[in-house]
C-alpha cells in the first residue's frame, strides 16, 4: 500500500494573511498540536510530527478554512471556530476535507493499482458568540442534512462535527489541558467586559492586550503582534456586528428583504475590498452566483 504523505507548505509568519486572532493563533505547530490535546484528550509531545493543511487562496493570500493539520502523519484535524453555531458545517467540512485531501495526496497517486493510505478526519468547532443557550457541546451531523434522512434508507456517507462552546465558564477542562486556548477565551473575555464599560471596541482591545500582559496571558504573542491583533480582531468584530445589525433591522421591519438587502450590502462592501469569495460566504451566507450578481 501505498502512504499519502502531506505535502504541505507551513504557514507564513509575516502576517501577510489577513487572519482571525484564532487562526493566527492556532495555524501553529506546537499550538495547534496542544489544542488537539485537548479536544481528542490525546498527549501527543513535541516530538510528534504536525503539518499544518489550511487552504489558502493565492491570490488573495487569505485562508479558506480556519485551522486543519495532519497530526502524527495518521489524522488530519479540522478545526473550524465561530460566533454562531452553523447547522451547515458537516456539509462545509466535507466540501473542505475533500480540497485538504487533495492538497495532501497528489492527484496521481489516485491512478496508481496500489491502495494509498490516507490520514483519517476529525472535525471540531469552537463556539464564542454571545449567545448563552448555547450548550457546551453539541454534535451535527452530515445525514441530518439529507432530504430523505427521515427515511429509512441506509447513509452511505457520514461527517459528525463536535461543536463546544469554548466561553468562560463552559468546558473549563479544554482550557485547563491548553494554556494557548485558555489564554484565548480570557483575552476575548477582557474585551468584552471593557467594551460593555467604554463602548469603545478599539480601547477594549487595547485595554483587553495591557492587561493580558500584565497577567502573563498570551505574552509572547501579544507583545508581537500587539498591532496585528488589534487590526484582526476589530475587522473581524465589525463585519459580524454589521451583519447581525442588517438582521436585526430586518427582523423589526418584520421584512425579510430588509434583512437580505442589508447582507448584500455588506457582501458587496467585502467584494469590492477584495475580500476572497470563500470569506464572503463564510460571513453572509450567500452564494458564489448571489455575490457574483453584486
Amino acid at each position: 500500500m501505498t502512504a499519502c504523505t502531506p505535502a504541505v507548505t507551513k504557514t507564513n509568519t509575516n502576517k501577510k494573511y489577513k487572519n482571525t486572532v484564532f487562526t493566527d493563533l492556532f495555524n501553529n505547530e506546537e499550538n495547534a498540536r496542544e489544542l488537539y490535546n485537548a479536544l481528542a484528550e490525546t498527549n501527543y509531545g513535541p516530538d510528534t510530527s504536525v503539518e499544518i493543511t489550511t487552504l489558502e487562496d493565492v491570490l488573495f493570500m487569505e485562508q479558506i478554512n480556519d485551522v486543519s493539520f495532519v497530526i502524527d502523519d495518521r489524522i488530519v484535524v479540522l478545526i473550524e471556530h465561530q460566533s454562531t453555531v452553523n447547522k451547515n458545517m458537516p456539509l462545509r467540512m466535507l466540501l473542505y476535507i475533500a480540497r485538504v485531501y487533495e492538497k495532501i495526496c497528489e492527484n496521481k497517486n489516485l491512478y496508481r493499482k496500489n491502495m494509498i493510505k490516507i490520514p483519517r478526519p476529525e472535525f471540531f468547532v469552537l463556539y464564542n458568540g454571545v449567545k448563552d443557550n448555547v450548550p457546551d457541546k453539541q454534535t451535527l451531523k452530515l445525514s441530518q442534512m439529507f432530504k430523505d434522512y427521515s427515511k429509512n434508507i441506509p447513509i452511505e456517507l457520514e461527517i459528525s462535527v463536535d461543536v463546544y462552546n469554548i466561553n468562560k465558564g463552559h468546558n473549563p477542562q479544554l482550557a485547563q489541558r491548553s494554556i494557548t486556548l485558555d489564554g484565548y477565551e480570557i483575552f476575548i473575555d477582557l474585551v468584552r467586559k471593557y467594551e460593555k464599560e467604554t463602548q469603545k471596541l478599539d480601547d477594549a482591545v487595547k485595554r483587553a492586550i495591557n492587561e493580558c500582559i500584565k497577567r502573563n496571558v498570551l505574552r509572547e504573542y501579544l507583545e508581537r503582534n500587539s498591532s496585528e491583533v488589534r487590526n484582526m480582531l476589530l475587522q473581524e468584530w465589525n463585519l459580524e456586528e454589521a451583519l447581525e445589525v442588517s438582521k436585526e433591522e430586518g427582523r423589526e421591519e418584520g421584512r425579510e428583504e430588509g434583512r437580505e438587502e442589508g447582507i448584500a450590502q455588506i457582501a458587496k462592501t467585502m467584494k469590492d475590498n477584495k475580500e476572497p469569495v470563500e470569506k464572503i460566504i463564510k460571513f453572509t451566507g450567500l452564494t458564489t452566483e448571489e455575490i457574483e450578481k453584486l
